[in-house]
């Protein structure tokens, strides 16, 4: 009998962390589609290289964000995206010329560590009102963002930094993050493609996946259109620690490896 082949086997590992990928991100907890961007898929811990799960979800993201921004197309904050966008796309400009130098354990390292400290800072603070975010601040977390979007799909705790501290209003802050992501999604095309990541299987297999994504996404939106505001960022939050948790772990275990 002849041994499995191992492109077949990575293939299908792909394709079942695609699927749970894009059923995790449509239900709003990742990727910015629903507003509860976490920065983590099943296929980032999953796959060997962050990069080529990127070029797998993208098409699948992309069709997604069509119909968030669609529905959140009057809720979202103008302010935000005019200083996290340039930012970002300067990031993600850095990402394409280091693609190929970047560890991923570093990139789970470095955005465990954001989320982590981020989260410990919030639940720490005695005070709970909403901050005020500045030009500067959203310029350099927007500029982390899209640099951990572009080599690791990783784009949601450094965005959450700089947006969560302003309480803004929940519909407000779905939509204000589905259009960022949009973004973001769209600026990777041209990278990604010059990168020589897009192929025919992984078109194929984007495709496959797609009615799954489609049906999670529409009910991730109906779930967070009820889910009460308090509750909302309580989850986001308890989310967040929970996969800086996982990235650091999975991030230093490498490494330790070696």
């Amino acid at each position: 009998m002849p041994p499995p082949d191992p492109s077949k086997r990575g293939t299908a590992i792909g394709i079942a962390c695609g699927a749970g990928a894009a059923v995790f991100w449509a239900f709003g907890f990742v990727a910015a589609r629903h507003g509860i961007d976490v920065g983590f898929t099943p296929a980032d811990l999953t796959v060997h290289r962050f990069l080529w799960a990127g070029v797998l979800l993208l098409p699948i993201l992309l069709s997604q964000d069509v119909i968030s921004v669609y529905v959140f197309r009057r809720e979202w904050d103008a302010w935000n995206l005019k200083v996290m966008l340039p930012g970002a796309a300067l990031g993600m400009g850095i990402g394409w010329l280091f693609a190929a130098h970047v560890s991923d354990d570093v990139i789970r390292i470095l955005v465990g560590v954001i989320a982590l400290a981020f989260v410990a800072n919030a639940w720490l603070r005695t005070e709970h009102t909403s901050h005020v975010s500045t030009v500067a601040s959203g310029v350099f977390w927007g500029a982390i963002s899209g640099f951990t979007s572009f080599a690791s799909q990783g784009g949601g705790p450094p965005y959450q930094v700089h947006t969560l501290p302003q309480r803004l209003p929940k519909m407000v802050f779905v939509g204000t993050t589905t259009i960022f992501f949009a973004a973001v999604n769209v600026m990777k095309v041209v990278p990604y493609f010059m990168l020589g990541q897009f192929s025919a299987k992984n078109f194929s297999t984007s495709l496959a996946l797609l009615p799954i994504a489609v049906l999670a996404n529409t009910t991730g939106i109906w779930m967070i259109r009820r889910v009460p505001t308090a509750i909302f960022y309580r989850i986001t939050y308890i989310l967040l620690f929970l996969l800086g948790l996982l990235l650091l772990w999975q991030g230093l275990s490498h490494v330790l490896r070696g």
